[in-house]
């Protein structure tokens, strides 16, 4: 599948991932429009890419999401990655934090999904990408409120593929491990395979080329996760106690 001359809308795109993502898809010939929170960084990374423009939003507000996506236009492909992450056990319970993060993580994707997944059942056409996460998949120490949420965005995934698969709207959800960000700059253990934003958006570009529904990245820490379902949930404990 080529991106060259198609036009994507990258939501959570003015640092970390999203702006190395962007940085990549411009690489490959794509069209995009950027959009965060942060005007200023949309502005100076759309001004070193051949062919982008700015849509600022809020993805926890729909008013401001329904604006910005009047402004992005007419799309090829939406990638949903903002994110927010705040280490958090249970018996550190913050429900400001956890909240802030089911809004950003999930809710902020309904919001962006709303503006976009009508359009494209319209013309049965589109590319819908959702970025996950490995701690998604299963629970994990530390991960209150971030792994629900993402996990929560994984299965509106399954959902949308289960209905839409045979159709001309591609789905596809994308689930990294750990990628050096200001946010896992929180983390106060050690991240196995740690990944530089660049490296992750290659995985993503290759994953978004492929026909695959689901793709987890690195390997082989992610088969651990992949697994997670199946594996006795004492053991699974067991392998995360030290986090």
């Amino acid at each position: 599948m080529s991106l060259a001359g198609k036009t994507y809308w990258l939501v959570g795109a003015s640092e970390g991932l999203g702006e190395a993502l962007a940085r990549a898809l411009a690489s490959e010939g794509a069209h995009l429009v950027l959009s965060a929170r942060s005007e200023a960084k949309l502005a100076a990374l759309a001004a070193s890419l051949p062919k982008a423009r700015i849509a600022p939003l809020d993805v926890t507000d729909a008013a401001s999401v329904a604006a910005a996506a009047a402004e992005a236009g007419p799309l090829d492909g939406v990638v949903y990655l903002a994110g927010y992450y705040d280490p958090m056990k249970a018996q550190s319970w913050n429900t400001e934090a956890v909240e802030q993060m089911c809004a950003v993580n999930f809710t902020g994707g309904l919001h962006v999904l709303g503006e976009t997944v009508p359009a494209f059942v319209a013309k049965d056409a589109g590319h819908i990408v959702l970025i996950g996460s490995l701690a998604g998949y299963r629970g994990l120490p530390g991960s209150i409120g971030y792994g629900a949420s993402k996990a929560a965005l994984m299965h509106m995934g399954e959902t949308l593929y289960a209905d839409l698969h045979k159709t001309g709207v591609k789905v596809q959800t994308i689930n990294p491990g750990f990628i050096a960000t200001r946010l896992t700059a929180k983390n106060a253990f050690k991240m196995p395979q740690l990944m530089s934003p660049e490296v992750a958006a290659d995985h993503v570009v290759k994953a978004m080329k492929s026909t695959r529904f689901e793709t987890a990245f690195p390997k082989p820490f992610a088969w651990l996760f992949s697994l997670a379902r199946f594996t006795p949930r004492a053991l699974w404990l067991k392998l995360f106690s030290k986090v």
